[in-house]
Formats: C-alpha cells, structure tokens, sequence
C-alpha cells in the first residue's frame, strides 16, 4: 500500500463509476481501490460546452458516492474520485447512443473527420470535504470509412456503452487514424491529470 507524502495516513481511492476501463486504468496508480457506481443524475442544460458538462457530472458522481458512505477510520484518507467523458464534434456533444441506429448515424459523421473527447475528473476526500475538479480534451481523427464497414462494427455490439459509439480502446480502434493528446483521456481516465490533482491532497506518486 502507498502513503501519503507525510507516510502517515494510508490512501485509498473510491472509483464512482463501473467502468470496466476506468477499474483498470486507476488500479496503474498503485493505490487501493473501492468501485462505488454513481447513481447521480447526468442531465444538463443544451447550452453548456463540453468542458462544463464533464466537469459538472464528474463532481454530481463523486458527491453522491461521498454523500452515501460512512467517514474514513481515523488515520485512513479515503479520495472518492468522479470522471466523465463525452465526444464532441465541432462543439456538439455527443453522448451514448440510444440504439443501432442512432450509433451508426454517429459514426457516420464522425467518419473522416476529428472530434474531441473531454473527460472531467474530481477528487473529492471524505470527512474534510475538500475536492478538486479539472478536465483534458484530446483530438481524435477518424479515418474514412464506408457504411458497410461502420455497420459491421455497430454489429459487434461495442459501440451501445460509449460515448461517440466507439471504443478506442477495443475494435474501435480500427476506426481511429490518429490522437493528438492522451490516450487514457478518451479511454475514460486521464492518469496523468489525476496524478496531478492528488498531489495537493498529500498523494505523491512517481
């Protein structure tokens, strides 16, 4: 188990999400780790940008998962950390398609094209309640591709669960041509964003 920089009280952080990807790119940090879904609603107003969405929800999920557990044992820190993730095109976000259609439809725009992914992440720590929230955006350029191509990835089922209706990191990373930006930023967790924002909650990592 890591410690804190003052190696006294042991860290451990609370994933709000079930994100399969999420689990496994925060377990890389070395920390332990409780996966504690958020059940926090994920509506916004039509004219916010993608920045405030994905920040305002990263912080929705981390209150309600910090709102529905006990304080830390004393000596312990216990971080909940909150993250969304969502696809702009040209500013227009992109959520979960609703169904087969809908993701092809999707995909079709985003085909030849580039797009942003935003990931907002918050650290929030029980007990003192003190809690940081940020974003990183990163450019995802999709390669030409026919219908009958996009039809046979919507096919595989893979893109139902994700934003934009595509996973970089599965099949749909026969889709992507080039990133400019962090990788882990469009698989659902910047880790080195995160990285930084525990370190003013006393968590050094390398």
């Amino acid at each position: 188990m890591l410690a804190t920089s003052n190696s006294i009280s042991p860290v451990t952080l609370v994933l709000a999400s079930s994100s399969p990807r999420r689990q496994e790119l925060i377990a890389t940090l070395g920390l332990p780790v409780l996966v504690r879904p958020s059940l926090a609603d994920e509506s916004t107003p039509p004219g916010w940008t993608p920045s405030r969405v994905v920040e305002e929800l990263s912080l929705r999920k981390a209150k309600a998962v910090a709102e529905s557990m006990e304080a830390p044992p004393a000596g312990e820190s216990f971080i909940v950390v909150g993250s969304d993730t969502i696809v702009a095109l040209e500013g227009e976000i992109m959520g979960k398609p609703k169904n087969e259609e809908d993701a092809l439809g999707m995909l079709e725009r985003l085909s030849g094209r580039t797009h942003e992914v935003y990931t907002g992440v918050t650290c929030l720590e029980l007990g003192t309640g003190k809690a940081a929230t940020s974003h990183r955006s990163t450019k995802v350029r999709m390669r030409p591709l026919s219908s009958v191509q996009l039809a046979r990835y919507v096919a595989t089922g893979e893109p139902m669960d994700k934003a934009g209706a595509y996973g970089i990191q599965e099949k749909g990373a026969l889709l992507v041509e080039g990133i400019e930006g962090d990788f882990f930023n469009v698989v659902g967790l910047p880790l080195s964003l995160l990285a930084e924002m525990l370190e003013p909650f006393g968590v050094s990592l390398p």
